[in-house]
């Protein structure tokens, strides 16, 4: 069973919001086995919404529709849903009554907007917004459902689970749709690819494989599609036990953990610390750590030594080294870790050093180099990377980079 999800509203379109509709919407229908076949971000036009709205309809036998429900002008779903399900608006007194109390509330008048967003198509069933002035809308045309949910995610997230979901779930019957990630690092993906090939022509037909790349990560998706979702996840259990004996240093883990998330575990389980000493990534390995609960358990210290001086007056880098081999060099990425590690007490220390750009390159040493360096209880190293091109992306190639050297120096 298909569906297909349309978020409606030109502040999408160029950029002004992140449609992060869809993708809740998305994961609501996978649970409940309903696949989506398409996304699509569209305007405030009539024209547009009717042609999409008939697109949609041709290939899935669910379409949600988020946004244009609010009380101005510029906001036309539901006016254009009503002529194109030929009703008329009716007025609402339940939604009425809600939508007054939610306003007084907040000291605001019922005007004759307020009024006009309790105006509902005769043909449709309200769902009610217990959380704001629009109420969501169900069509149902020719065995098909249409629904149309305010764009504010909040209202829109309640809406979904305590309304859509149910009615969609009893309207249907559906069957299960199985996902399963095997989370890989340190292996790029064209040569994860070749190392799994003979894995991967023995799928079942059913089964499909996806490639998910990051920095120094990459996803393995195995799916399987309105299926008997107990034995299917079975199965797909033991070809990832087939995957471990093919690829066993390269398995970081299941699900939707971050490599950073994995590390954050094993420091709390074992009760070990860690301090970061960071140059061209500006503190980005740090923000990964300390964005997580609980990290106040092994993080002790985070040092952004951006220059020269602060890494030798703060880490402890001899101002030799930096002469004799440069910022950028093994040498002081080793120091910086070892001084972060001196100064902070913790049990492992990682440092990053490196040409961000877009300036600042050589022949010798071009934009994107960087050195990492780990200090652990036993040893202290160094590992030559190039991060790219782009600014952005060596920043994050190369948090990454460093956290994954870490988490194999953990295992």
């Amino acid at each position: 069973m298909k569906a297909t999800i349309i978020t409606i509203g030109d502040e999408i379109l160029i950029g002004q919001i992140l449609d992060t509709n869809s993708r809740y919407i998305s994961r609501a229908l996978n649970a409940h086995g309903i696949m989506v076949a398409e996304r699509t971000s569209i305007g405030d036009d009539r024209t547009q919404i009717v042609e999409t709205l008939n697109r949609a309809l041709s290939q899935s036998e669910v379409v949600i529709i988020t946004g244009g429900l609010g009380p101005t002008k510029d906001d036309i779903t539901k006016h254009t849903l009503c002529d194109y399900f030929g009703s008329t608006l009716r007025y609402d007194e339940v939604e009425a009554e809600h939508i007054r109390t939610l306003l007084a509330v907040r000291n605001i008048a019922f005007n004759d907007l307020n009024r006009g967003q309790a105006m509902v198509p005769e043909c449709c069933t309200v769902l009610h917004n217990a959380h704001g002035t629009a109420p969501g809308m169900w069509f149902e045309q020719n065995g098909r459902v249409v629904v149309s949910l305010p764009g504010v995610p909040f209202e829109m997230q309640h809406l979904i689970d305590e309304e859509v979901m149910p009615r969609l779930k009893a309207r249907f019957e559906l069957r299960e749709i199985v996902h399963r990630t095997m989370i890989t690092f340190g292996i790029a993906e064209s040569i994860l690819a070749e190392r799994i090939a003979k894995w991967e022509e023995a799928l079942p037909d059913y089964i499909r494989l996806a490639y998910l790349p990051a920095p120094n990560v990459v996803r393995l998706r195995l799916s399987a599609y309105e299926v008997e979702g107990k034995e299917v996840r079975h199965e797909i259990d033991n070809l990832f036990e087939e995957l471990r004996s093919i690829i066993p240093d390269n398995i970081a883990g299941f699900e939707e953990a971050s490599v950073e998330e994995l590390v954050h575990n094993i420091l709390i389980n074992k009760g070990l610390t860690l301090a970061t000493a960071e140059s061209c990534t500006g503190g980005a390995i740090a923000s990964k750590f300390t964005a997580q609960a609980g990290a106040s358990a092994y993080f002790l210290c985070g040092v952004v030594s951006y220059s020269n001086e602060s890494k030798n007056k703060v880490l402890g880098v001899e101002m030799s080294d930096i002469t004799q081999f440069g910022a950028v060099s093994e040498q002081v990425a080793m120091a910086m870790a070892k001084g972060a590690r001196a100064i902070s007490g913790a049990d492992f220390a990682i440092s990053t050093t490196g040409i961000a750009g877009p300036t600042g390159g050589s022949e010798e040493k071009p934009v994107g180099t960087v050195w990492i360096g780990v200090a652990t209880p036993n040893r202290c190293f160094a590992v030559l990377k190039n991060c790219g091109t782009d600014r952005l992306q060596i920043i994050s190639r190369a948090t990454a980079y460093a956290i994954a050297m870490l988490y194999e120096e953990l295992k």
